[in-house]
């Protein structure tokens, strides 16, 4: 099994940054994808962005692209979500995936394991 832990969530106002971080402890593999989704209320959780290890190569969406960077330590099982520029309707609850494969998707379906959550709140 693997656990996923997220962090750094909270309020900001509009314009402003946060770096969400996600460690994974427990079982580890050879080759892996991790990804950012979100979730808004009332709404479907959207994808963010992901990469894959080893080589970091990175998917991102269309929405937050330019604004959102993707990126991970390997060495402390850890990836990052920067996020500048914040817009209200960045306003979500953000959870961190992970899978075993070398594949980046945007799918949430692709993805095994699964926090539970940072909420960020994105104020006009």
């Amino acid at each position: 099994q693997v656990q996923l832990v997220e962090s750094g969530g909270g309020l900001v106002q509009a314009g402003g940054s946060l770096r969400l971080s996600c460690a994974a402890s427990g079982r580890t593999f050879s080759n892996y994808a991790m990804g950012w989704f979100r979730q808004a209320p009332g709404k479907e959780r959207d994808f963010v962005a992901s990469i894959i290890w080893p080589g970091g190569r990175t998917l991102t969406a269309d929405s937050v692209k330019g604004r959102f960077t993707i990126s991970m330590d390997n060495a402390k099982n850890t990836v990052y979500l920067q996020m500048n520029s914040l817009k209200p309707e960045d306003t979500a609850d953000y959870y961190c995936a992970a899978t075993r494969g070398s594949a980046l998707s945007s799918n949430p379906s692709w993805y095994d394991y699964w926090g539970q959550g940072t909420q960020v709140t994105v104020s006009s």
